[in-house]
């Protein structure tokens, strides 16, 4: 398998991830701050979204970090209804998808700057690979945190590993 196929499936993965989460919680409950110092759900999903607009529009001619980013912004406000957060949050999303479908392998070992901070071209993926990994996490957490007693887990359930096991082991 190549690493740009990896790559686009690892993001899928955890883009999926965030959204089984996301899709179990109501606008109040994507607005939830569990302290000030703390941000929502709808804030990391903001902050993710607009990091992958910066980091893939005009991936290989640009600066990762793009003059018109409002990154202070991203940690700031509110949306006004769940559809208007799902749909910021594909946005960032669709640019990512786009431009790695683009890419080549030819494309890996090329230069691309974050920060004015040269990276190849597969550096910088991975480095967006761990960064929206870590937030998903952060939303999952939040998210069963919200839920308690409600949530629908997103993987093996609690107390069923034998069964999952006994289940593979039968294939």
């Amino acid at each position: 398998m190549n690493y740009l196929k990896l790559s686009i499936e690892n993001f899928q993965a955890i883009k999926n991830q965030a959204e089984r989460a996301m899709e179990q919680l109501d606008l109040k409950e994507l607005q939830y701050l569990p302290n000030e110092e703390s941000n929502s759900i709808a804030i990391i999903a903001k902050h993710m979204s607009g990091n992958l607009n910066s980091r893939f529009r005009e991936f290989l001619t640009t600066d990762g970090e793009k003059a018109d980013r409002n990154r202070d912004g991203e940690f700031e406000g509110t949306f006004s209804s769940k559809e208007d957060l799902l749909a910021f949050w594909n946005s960032g999303w669709e640019v990512l998808f786009a431009t790695l479908s683009k890419l080549t392998e030819d494309d890996l070992n090329k230069t691309v700057y974050i920060r004015s901070e040269p990276h190849k071209v597969m550096e910088a993926i991975q480095r967006q690979i761990v960064h929206q990994s870590s937030h998903s996490g952060q939303i999952v957490y939040l998210a069963k945190m919200i839920k308690n007693e409600e949530w629908k887990t997103l993987s093996i359930p609690r107390g069923k590993s034998e069964q999952f096991n006994e289940k593979m082991q039968s294939r």
